[in-house]
């Protein structure tokens, strides 16, 4: 392990702070893009599109309150990780303030069946490891879905995400493994337990390095504390899954050892037409609060 990876993988296991999801991806782009005060009449196409996604991404890791102090970590879309910020490249310039970069890597959701969405083939997921590594990337994230509480669908989104896992890990990097449980789901409770028990089994049959958990925050609080306590899980991190801020940092406050990785609830007060000051104030205020709830 370079000096580099144990210097991340050390922020990344003790750090007192939180992962921000600079993540989304060309589905999710425009929503986010409208949730900063940029309607889709102002892009004509992706590139436009993708180009004023990243300036908002670039405003943020820029900002003097996104440092390793709060900030522990940053999940980055592919193009993020291509682009540049402040003049660097996004994953040194993140290092450089003590952030930990990850990637998404996965092509998004099949059509849902038996209750889960699993995620599309990975053609290309041992080349883009292979570039993520070259620029300095310490992990990687890949997202699933579960609707129901299907037995079956459940253990299929298990199995499929920890054999992905096992071709991240054989690059050296850490996998982020995130099989998230709609939190508008009927069947949400029933789910959280059938997820729980899979995501044991799993972990018990892993020979690997460590992995990392990224899970919606459960109906019963402290439910997922056998995987923050298992011995091949560096961390449990959570997603704002929909919540509002105040709602997400109040049912994480409810999970001790489980840290956020917000997405919406890190960005949803920030706007285009802010000043930078104004812009810097609403964010750090985020941030703080975040901050506190994953250090509850």
């Amino acid at each position: 392990m370079t000096a580099a990876n144990a210097a991340m993988l050390e922020q990344i296991k003790s750090g007192q702070g939180f992962i921000a999801a600079l993540d989304q991806s060309g589905g999710s782009t425009p929503k986010a893009l409208k949730g900063y005060g940029i309607d889709e009449d102002a892009f004509s196409n992706d590139e436009e599109m993708f180009g004023l996604i990243h300036a908002m991404r670039s405003r943020i890791v820029t900002a003097p309150c996104f440092n390793g102090d709060k900030v522990i970590g940053a999940i980055l879309f592919e193009r993020t990780m291509d682009g540049e910020a402040g003049g660097q490249p996004v994953p040194a310039l993140l290092w450089d303030r003590g952030v930990v970069p990850f990637l998404k890597v996965d092509k998004g959701l099949e059509a849902e069946a038996e209750g889960v969405q699993l995620m599309k083939p990975m053609s290309d997921l041992d080349a883009l490891c292979d570039r993520a590594v070259a620029k300095g990337v310490f992990g990687t994230k890949m997202r699933s879905v579960v609707n129901l509480a299907n037995a079956d669908g459940i253990k299929a989104i298990a199995r499929q995400q920890f054999a992905e896992a096992k071709r991240i890990a054989a690059h050296d990097l850490v996998p982020i493994i995130e099989p998230e449980v709609n939190i508008k789901s009927v069947e949400r409770a029933a789910a959280d337990r059938l997820l729980l028990n899979e995501m044991l089994a799993e972990l018990d049959a892993w020979d690997g390095a460590p992995v990392m958990l990224k899970l919606s925050l459960p109906t019963e609080p402290g439910l997922f504390q056998p995987l923050v306590d298992h011995p091949k899980v560096l961390r449990v991190v959570a997603l704002s899954g929909g919540f509002v801020r105040a709602e997400a940092c109040a049912e994480l406050a409810k999970n001790p050892g489980i840290i956020a990785s917000f997405s919406r609830a890190l960005l949803e007060d920030l706007r285009h037409q802010m000043s930078d000051d104004e812009f810097n104030a609403s964010l750090g205020g985020a941030i703080g609060e975040i901050h506190a709830a994953s250090v509850a």
